[in-house]
């Protein structure tokens, strides 16, 4: 659990007796408590500057608290085969501390991990997108935070009109993490454009990977700090969901060499919009 997460908790500590306060106080104190908990949040995220008059504003989150995934933002994708392996909702799940897991296991005789989306329950285009994660520590799967929709198929406007931004992809169990986009579909038009960064320590413990998807430009953060920039195929101007998802195959070395089970960590996603300050 982030430091965030665990003042958000306490500052709710004194309303047990907010029956004996008046009720302006007790809005105040709503107020403040909420004020401080998105500061804390935004803190915690070291969130880009913002342009002169404007101010970041948290409009989604998921901080994985409690026993189950809540269905209200995620969908689990359908079981079935993908790629080197099998998705199942099986692998899908919350681990009491705050946050979410998905383990790449064998089901049987089937290398298994899993996917959830947002798809349908939150559609957004632009903003700060940021999850928090600890990755898997075996061969043989990798895990992701990326973006999609269905314009990803169209073909005829570059990735105007739909791309998968992969804001991270950890295929291998070093220094090194992918960010990529692909657009105009997965066949013969298929279009991409990569970059690896290097950096240092982060297959240790929890680090946040965030995406600044503005009108005319990618911007990509580890840690807060920026690893690359892109404008590829043209910037994405339609609403896209999320994903966190793990997918077993050769990128990522052989399964078989794998001490399974294994696990990937998300503590929180969060996205901002970028609003006039008021």
């Amino acid at each position: 659990m982030t430091d965030a997460n665990a003042e958000s908790r306490l500052l709710v500590v004194p309303f047990t007796n907010a029956r004996n306060l008046p009720m302006k106080r007790i809005a105040a104190l709503l107020l403040t408590s909420l004020l401080l908990a998105v500061t804390a949040h935004a803190q915690d995220d070291q969130l880009p500057s913002a342009s002169p008059g404007q101010t970041w504003k948290l409009v989604w989150q998921d901080e994985f608290d409690g026993e189950k995934i809540d269905t209200t933002k995620w969908t689990p994708r359908p079981d079935g085969k993908r790629k080197g392996g099998w998705w199942s909702q099986k692998a899908i799940g919350l681990d009491g501390k705050g946050s979410l897991v998905i383990k790449t296991f064998m089901d049987g005789d089937k290398p298994t991990d899993g996917c959830i989306t947002t798809q349908g329950k939150f559609e957004h285009s632009y903003g700060y997108y940021v999850a928090r994660v600890q990755f898997q520590s075996q061969p043989g799967h990798w895990s992701a935070f990326w973006i999609t929709g269905p314009g990803v198929g169209k073909v005829g406007d570059d990735a105007r009109d739909g791309c998968e931004i992969d804001i991270m992809e950890k295929p291998w169990l070093d220094e090194r993490v992918q960010h990529t986009f692909h657009w105009d579909g997965y066949g013969k038009d298929h279009k991409s454009e990569g970059h690896v960064a290097k950096v240092p320590g982060v297959m240790n413990g929890f680090h946040t990977f965030g995406l600044w998807w503005k009108a005319d430009e990618y911007i990509f953060y580890v840690d807060g700090k920026e690893t690359w920039r892109s404008k590829a195929g043209g910037v994405c101007q339609v609403p896209e969901y999320m994903l966190l998802s793990d997918e077993i195959g050769t990128w990522a070395g052989d399964i078989a060499k794998a001490k399974l089970p294994d696990h990937f960590l998300v503590d929180y996603v969060r996205v901002y919009d970028l609003v006039e300050k008021k």
